[in-house]
């Protein structure tokens, strides 16, 4: 199955210029947890919930600091025709979540979650990532150092 079977297609898109407090009235507004960041067509960065609690927040930087000064800039992303199996590899290997789909052209053309994925994966896929992704610290980890 490839991730264009799978993925979100409605996806919200942030700015970094976009105070934080925007940027989470964004994700109440469309429900969603985690916000690609794009900056004249590009994707620079992923801003999840958790970010803005964590950079954002608990390092004093209040509602009105920007997206950019939160969000993570190393982004991993797939292309749409990819297949399920190896997204899910990387899902584990990065230790991330969500993923943004890009088409061949690298525009953002969805956004896919692990939850997205695990109806056509084998279990053991399933539960390999999901290990993989628990497992603590990583590049991905909240606290910057």
């Amino acid at each position: 199955m490839k991730i264009s079977d799978c993925m979100t297609r409605n996806v919200q898109l942030a700015n970094p210029e976009m105070t934080l407090q925007e940027a989470a009235g964004l994700m109440a507004k469309c429900d969603a947890g985690v916000l690609p960041v794009g900056d004249n067509d590009r994707l620079v960065g992923m801003l999840t919930d958790r970010d803005i609690a964590i950079r954002g927040m608990a390092e004093g930087k209040g509602p009105k600091a920007k997206v950019h000064e939160a969000m993570s800039s190393d982004v991993c992303w797939c292309y749409e025709d990819e297949n399920v199996e190896g997204v899910l590899r990387r899902l584990g290997d990065e230790q991330i979540r969500r993923m943004p789909v890009l088409n061949r052209n690298k525009r953002l053309v969805g956004i896919v979650a692990m939850a997205d994925l695990t109806a056509s994966a084998q279990p053991e896929q399933t539960g390999a990532t999901l290990s993989a992704i628990s497992r603590h610290g990583g590049q991905h980890t909240q606290m910057m150092h």
